[in-house]
């Protein structure tokens, strides 16, 4: 780290006030020449609200910023790029109908007027060698996985030559080679003099890269301390304000029922017209968590869109609650139980612009309760019904008319599991659940789901957090290029190794297909 006598970013007493609530209160962050600086704290404790500050997405209502040691006022996120601060935001800001190289030079003033498309693309492709972050220049956003799209949101800070970049949970949704790839990346960067803040909750991830960590609680700052010397049940409480149990397995729990979901022989294309699954099969019985193991990009996108009625396969069968309803449209699944719990939850899990209130009937707003008389709502009992689904889920929000779009992901995760865990729900697709949330927030999501499951659901969990899948399912399916490689019936009882074999498509003896 840089032994300058000012830092490289200086935020002093920086106060954001939302809907008469405080997101940040008088916090102090500093960022050396030559570090990376990590901050740490539960969902909505204000680490994206304080670095969308310093990116000029916010504008401070209290406090100061300094860049190089001048004081700098950062209005908008173009005066924070041209000050050499750029950041990639967990919820990607990409247009989803343009290019990545139509993305890549959004914005910027310094490219001429005829763009020079085989120029740009080719400096794209030696970023994306140079830094292990694959993707193709030409390919429209809206074709491309979720780790694609974080990939391309990374290389476009990097093709407008920060110098202090910001990186809000990015390793979410790399696989583990991509990550170490990442952190070599970002090791290069602070060894050239560049300023890194991390945003993460894997707080192994953020020990290995990190020179200091700052912890923030309830939008206040608990403190700053060297990587260095600290344990991770001492992080972790610094960031909850108490000891955690973490997730705790009943051995005693029901048996499974009856096979509830079975599909067989699912053949579909993705939106690039490749084929994504094929001749796959699996079933789950209610009151079992199946877990579903593979690299990104595997097909469990369109396994996920394919069981919750949003992509029709081309051909197999599907079948629910012993009723064949293959083909049919979605809110024919919705009626038969089957709920959806997307890993883009701004993107398709709910809308942004709307507030909690206006999201929590957006499931069944065609029935009663919520509709009265047709093409009329019960705002009367939506109302009552949100907020009670908001406290029972512990949401922080300040209002309820508040657009979801201002909640943390965590709280986005939390309002999503409070509208599709109902009394009527008998299916859960869950895709990366816990994807980007805190230790406290994905202990919270893990014991929902346990209890949906030991109330007789049936819950299909797709996530790339091995340790996750290996804790609480009941069983786990491993897929290779778009088909079901083998399944384990005793997560526990397997290891890494023959996980890793599994999803490199190797079926190793002894292991059901």
């Amino acid at each position: 780290m840089d032994d300058k006598n000012y830092p490289l970013v200086r935020m002093k007493n920086i106060d954001k006030i939302f809907y008469g609530s405080y997101a940040n209160r008088d916090v102090d962050f500093e960022l050396f020449s030559g570090e990376v600086h990590s901050i740490l704290g539960e969902n909505g404790a204000g680490k994206t609200t304080l670095m969308n500050c310093l990116a000029g997405i916010y504008l401070p209502d209290a406090g100061t910023i300094e860049i190089d040691g001048k004081p700098v006022i950062l209005s908008n996120p173009r005066l924070a790029i041209e000050n050499g601060i750029g950041m990639v935001h967990q919820h990607f800001m990409l247009v989803p109908v343009f290019t990545v190289w139509e993305n890549m030079v959004l914005g910027l003033r310094d490219e001429p007027l005829n763009l020079n498309k085989n120029k740009i693309i080719e400096k794209i492709r030696s970023l994306s060698e140079k830094y292990g972050l694959k993707v193709d220049p030409e390919a429209k956003i809206w074709q491309l996985s979720i780790g694609e799209q974080q990939r391309v949101e990374i290389l476009k800070m990097l093709y407008r030559g920060t110098k202090v970049l910001i990186l809000d949970e990015p390793t979410s949704v790399l696989t583990p080679q991509e990550t170490r790839e990442l952190f070599r990346t970002v090791k290069n960067m602070v060894s050239n003099g560049h300023g890194i803040v991390l945003i993460s909750h894997k707080i192994e991830e953020i020990m290995e890269v990190s020179d200091r960590l700052t912890i923030l609680r309830k939008g206040v700052k608990v403190g700053t301390v060297p990587a260095k010397g600290i344990s991770k049940e001492e992080i972790a409480e610094m960031m909850v304000g108490h000891q955690l149990e973490g997730i705790v397995i009943s051995e005693d729990r029901p048996e499974p029922g009856e096979t509830f979901l079975e599909c067989r022989g699912i053949c579909v294309k993705n939106d690039r017209n490749i084929q994504a699954l094929t001749d796959l099969t699996l079933s789950l019985r209610s009151g079992e968590i199946l877990g579903i193991a593979g690299v990104d990009g595997n097909g469990q996108e369109e396994l996920c869109e394919v069981l919750a009625g949003l992509r029709a396969p081309e051909n197999g069968v599907i079948v629910i609650g012993g009723k064949d309803i293959t083909g049919s449209c979605t809110r024919n699944f919705i009626n038969s139980g089957v709920s959806y719990i997307p890993a883009d939850r701004k993107g398709v899990g709910l809308i942004p612009n709307m507030n909690l209130e206006e999201n929590m009937p957006l499931k069944n707003y065609w029935e009663p309760p919520v509709e009265i008389k047709k093409y009329f709502m019960d705002w009367k009992y939506i109302a009552k019904f949100a907020t009670e689904r908001v406290k029972k889920y512990d949401v922080l929000a300040p209002s309820m008319h508040a657009p979801v779009r201002i909640l943390s992901g965590g709280n986005l995760q939390k309002l999503m599991l409070s509208r599709e865990i109902s009394d009527g729900t008998k299916v859960i697709i869950a895709m990366q659940p816990t994807w980007g949330l805190d230790v406290g927030a994905a202990e919270f999501v893990h014991q929902r789901l346990m209890e949906a499951r030991d109330n007789g659901v049936a819950i299909l969990l797709i996530s790339k957090d091995l340790q996750e899948l290996m804790s609480i399912s009941d069983r786990l399916a491993v897929i290779y290029s778009g088909s079901i490689v083998g399944v384990i019936d005793d997560p526990r009882s397997t290891d890494a190794e023959t996980l890793g074999l599994m999803m490199a498509g190797v079926k190793p003896q002894g292991i059901e297909k």
